[in-house]
């Protein structure tokens, strides 16, 4: 899957996109995941904030 990715971003704008990952704790069980998400590069700190 991540082949498909790569490949659809670079036909023009994927430059303008960034894949963002952040870890973010469980309150149930406080065990540790992963958010993985592509967003435009002008929003990444935004969603930073947000999630």
């Amino acid at each position: 899957m991540a082949k498909k990715v790569v490949a659809s971003l670079q036909k023009g704008g994927g430059k303008e996109h960034t894949k963002v990952i952040k870890m973010v704790k469980s309150e149930k069980t406080g065990s540790y995941t992963t958010k993985e998400e592509i967003v435009h590069n002008d929003k990444v700190k935004a969603w930073f904030s947000k999630n």
